[in-house]
């Protein structure tokens, strides 16, 4: 229908990531079809608990077009987090789009901590200790898989 907005004017290319523990980027590009003065809007909603809110720190292009969000103090819940984005235009109606993730499907860790090497000349080799990366939500060290490489100097 009309209502639902002019075709092709939706975000394509909506992306998240979470890093640093607590902090969020997610990213868009403008619809195809989109009208050049499309101004573009992030809702999201974390948990039930939470009301939808607005993106509190947009990233704009060039032109001032709003491509992005920086959200800081994200908790990742277990369900999933629901996210919208609409748009408006002085032309036409504009298409919203809209996707759930679970957020912990996205988190990019940090490297492990206290990375040490003890390596003896004899046939003992090497032994590598660390700690788990820093993370708001797994609980046991047990969950990580590491992967370790070694070049020979």
């Amino acid at each position: 229908s009309l209502l639902a907005g002019m075709n092709g004017s939706a975000i394509e290319n909506f992306s998240c990531v979470i890093y640093n523990i607590c902090l969020m980027n997610c990213t868009w590009q403008a619809g195809r079809a989109a009208p050049a003065d499309t101004q573009y809007f992030l809702y999201w909603q974390n948990s039930r608990d939470d009301g939808e809110m607005e993106c509190e720190l947009y990233i704009k292009d060039e032109n001032g077009q709003n491509v992005g969000c920086r959200f800081q103090n994200v908790r990742i819940e277990i369900n999933k987090a629901y996210f919208m984005v609409n748009g408006s235009s002085k032309d036409s109606l504009i298409q919203f789009y809209d996707e759930y993730i679970a957020l912990y499907r996205i988190e990019i860790f940090t490297a492990p901590l206290n990375i040490t090497a003890h390596c003896t000349g004899d046939s003992a080799g090497c032994i590598i200790t660390w700690n788990p990366p820093l993370t708001s939500h797994v609980k046991k060290a047990e969950c990580f898989q590491y992967e370790i490489s070694i070049q020979n100097k």
